[in-house]
């Protein structure tokens, strides 16, 4: 592996974000640093009230404390406060199989992608997954890829690698496990290759538990989702709006032209306010879209132009 640009072996990171991992977090670092020896592991402690920072350290590992809680808050301080040519995020449950990351890097070496994902449901044991986690990575699943017409099969996976130019142009808000969702979403908004590599996904060990909460972390993906789709595509956003409020003033509406056809006078006022509104929202709301779709366009058009100057920069 060298750094065509240099002539140098490339840097590689592997973050691993962590909270009360103390059971897993040693044969995690083992792993991978057998695996890619080259690379330097660095763990991100998020206010583990274990000994999983005393144990990372004895393992010769950098330990970087994060103390706002928050996986979300951990990737954030990942892009701030590592300087690499490639990174690797992979979480500290050991689920995931240290023995894929040359096949994760690969190709960002080879420039045929930006972001690569190991994806886990081809193969996983049987305990890796609760059914509603299933349930829902698929429903997300369906909706990103229906709103960037993509074709990727795992979004959440917490195991994936990506470039310098993904981490310096993807901004990441969100705060708890909702960011992979959102890092996905980003890098297919910026126009970044993501490649799905296969891996296997295996149960946590005894003793180590899921620090998921399937509702309440579900219901702040499709929070984070629907943010964002209002964001980057506006049209489709308060398209689907405006069609919502057009449904309910059309059924609404036909109820009152009956109701004036049957004597020329109309009996159910609050009915034909309700319908009247409905049709000025969904105009509102279709007018809204468009402004926001032409604004849209115009910044990918600068944010464009930024990424070609910040690609110009890091060749130099």
């Amino acid at each position: 592996m060298t750094n065509p640009a240099t002539n140098n072996p490339p840097k590689i990171v592997i973050g691993i974000p962590c909270f009360n991992e103390e059971i897993t977090i040693a044969k995690v670092i083992s792993d991978f640093q057998k695996a890619i020896p080259q690379a330097e592991i660095i763990v991100f402690d998020n206010n583990s009230t274990d000994q999983t920072a005393k144990i990372a350290q004895e393992s010769g590992t950098t330990v970087i404390p994060e103390y706002r809680q928050g996986k979300g808050n951990v990737v954030q301080s990942m892009f701030k406060k590592i300087e690499s040519d490639y990174f690797v995020m992979v979480d500290g449950d050991d689920t995931y199989s240290a023995k894929h990351v040359n096949a994760l890097l690969q190709p960002l070496l080879d420039k045929k992608a930006d972001m690569t994902v190991a994806t886990r449901l081809q193969e996983y044991a049987t305990e890796s997954f609760r059914p509603l986690h299933i349930f829902g990575n698929n429903l997300v699943k369906n909706l990103v890829n229906w709103i960037f017409q993509s074709n990727l099969s795992d979004i959440m996976s917490g195991y994936r690698a990506y470039t310098r130019e993904v981490v310096e142009m993807v901004p990441i808000l969100s705060t708890g496990f909702e960011v992979e969702t959102e890092l996905t979403i980003r890098t297919l908004d910026q126009g970044f290759i993501i490649q799905e590599i296969p891996v296997p996904y295996q149960e946590r060990p005894a003793g180590s538990f899921s620090k998921l909460h399937t509702f309440r972390d579900g219901f702040r993906v499709l929070s984070t989702i629907l943010q964002i789709t209002r964001s980057y595509k506006p049209f489709t956003f308060f398209g689907l709006l405006s069609l919502f409020f057009a449904l309910i003033g059309l059924s609404t509406g036909t109820v009152v032209v009956f109701d004036y056809l049957e004597d020329s006078y109309v009996h159910k006022v609050p009915t034909a306010i309700l319908a009247t509104g409905c049709m000025m929202l969904s105009f509102s709301s279709l007018g809204v879209g468009m402004i926001l779709n032409v604004m849209n366009h115009r910044f990918k058009e600068i944010n464009k132009m930024l990424q070609r100057l910040t690609q110009t920069t890091l060749k130099k």
